[in-house]
């Protein structure tokens, strides 16, 4: 696993199982929050990197969502660590177990019933935010899925919003609804990160001046926030 500081206060930590699988370390004024988990296998690389850093200790787990590329090694850090975890309320049934990601499959339960926190929203619908982060619900490849926002550092935690090639927006993988993503995508028109991160693949640096492209490849032309 390979760590790199992407910005003052967040961490990416990196393996490869034929993709690139990602999840971030944000450091804040009460310890450390871990965004997603990868892949079980990471686990003993998260756990390792977050008591190297002496940054505090692991206050929090938020998830972009719930698939298993990016709840691996949850279980296994909640032994270790019984932090609060945080998912949007509409990922909730598919994590813990009632409805499965795709028709025809089993549904996996990856937390108990009661055992995730949803995030909290303000008296006009918006997501509040958890530590530095601010979460934004940018549904499409899953039901509940957000990105997450460092205004200080100017970063975009993006998930599986999108995907990444040599620095170039891509659309994510094995996504069941890309007009619904397309729509999500606007979000970096109106936040404008300098820096946006995925899961599957790599940095992608000041990617609202790549909106127009990416719409156009992906059969749409709108850039432009509601």
């Amino acid at each position: 696993m390979v760590a790199t500081q992407i910005s003052p206060n967040i961490w990416s930590l990196r393996t490869w199982v034929l993709i690139p699988i990602t999840v971030w370390v944000v450091v804040e004024e009460d310890g450390v929050t871990l965004v997603d988990t990868g892949i079980s296998l990471m686990t003993r690389g998260i756990l390792k990197f977050i008591e190297r850093l002496k940054a505090g200790p692991l206050k929090r787990i938020v998830l972009t969502h719930g698939h298993p590329d990016h709840v691996g090694a949850l279980k296994a850090i909640l032994r270790k660590h019984p932090v609060p975890v945080f998912a949007h309320s509409k990922e909730l049934p598919y994590l813990e177990g009632e409805l499965p990601y795709h028709a025809g499959k089993k549904p996996v339960a990856t937390m108990g019933r009661g055992m995730t926190r949803i995030f909290n929203e303000n008296e006009q619908g918006h997501l509040q935010s958890i530590g530095s982060l601010t979460p934004y619900f940018t549904p499409g490849h899953s039901p509940g899925h957000v990105v997450f926002y460092h205004e200080k550092d100017r970063v975009m935690l993006a998930g599986d919003l999108f995907s990444s090639k040599k620095g170039k927006l891509r659309k994510p993988l094995f996504t069941p609804n890309m007009k619904e993503v397309l729509e999500s995508s606007k979000i970096v028109s109106k936040l404008h990160p300098a820096r946006l991160e995925v899961c599957h693949g790599h940095s992608v640096m000041n990617p609202a001046d790549q909106l127009e492209a990416y719409f156009a490849s992906n059969g749409s032309k709108k850039t432009t926030t509601a």
